[in-house]
């Protein structure tokens, strides 16, 4: 029966997500947002060398959230599995619409005993005005800012250009890290194979 429910929830989820990816307004999901977004241009798809592997141990950091609050990854070690979103820049087309994308699979994430920090190398201003604007987040923003893109360094995906690359960590509990998506910086990393990496984790894969 959850098997059934999750097929229904996913195949109703990729085909929202589908139509806002039709649409030639699809450049973020609030239409607070218009005339705000910047937009970039298509980008070099990747444009990093990774540090880190699958099956490795993932660098410990601490940054400050929008909320305040310092976050370590440690804080999570032996209680939830995390979820490493790293996105390019704040007030740009795709990441203005891939987190607030992650609030729809809010419960999957709590029902595969996971938490999501979403991390991008612009202050603390910037992101407390972007964040604001997409709404609330149920997830801690961190600011990778200063020494810039840092932790981005560590995980090998800070771009030539000072950005971020829009990539995925999945870690498991003891710190190992169990999935690994740098995705071309264009596109949005579909959600379905992101909640499918976490059952894996659930089902002790």
């Amino acid at each position: 029966m959850k098997t059934r429910i999750r097929s229904i929830f996913l195949a109703f989820l990729g085909a929202a997500l589908l139509g806002l990816a039709a649409s030639p307004a699809a450049f973020a999901l609030s239409d607070a947002y218009k005339d705000n977004i910047y937009n970039t241009g298509r980008l070099k798809p990747t444009d990093s060398a990774l540090k880190v592997k699958a099956g490795g141990k993932a660098p410990d950091f601490t940054l400050k959230a929008v909320s305040g609050e310092r976050v370590s990854l440690g804080d999570f070690r032996g209680k939830k599995n995390v979820v490493i979103s790293f996105v390019p820049a704040a007030w740009t087309p795709v990441c203005s619409d891939q987190w607030p994308g992650y609030n729809i699979v809010k419960e999957m994430f709590d029902a595969n005993d996971a938490i999501l920090l979403g991390i991008t190398v612009d202050n603390i201003p910037t992101l407390f005005s972007w964040t604001n604007q997409m709404g609330k987040l149920w997830f801690p923003v961190l600011s990778d800012f200063w020494p810039h893109g840092a932790v981005a360094k560590k995980f090998g995906v800070l771009r030539s250009d000072g950005m971020a690359e829009r990539a995925l960590f999945v870690i498991d509990k003891q710190g190992i890290i169990r999935y690994i998506d740098v995705h071309d910086i264009n596109r949005r990393p579909p959600l379905e194979v992101l909640i499918g990496e976490l059952e894996k984790l659930k089902r002790g894969k």
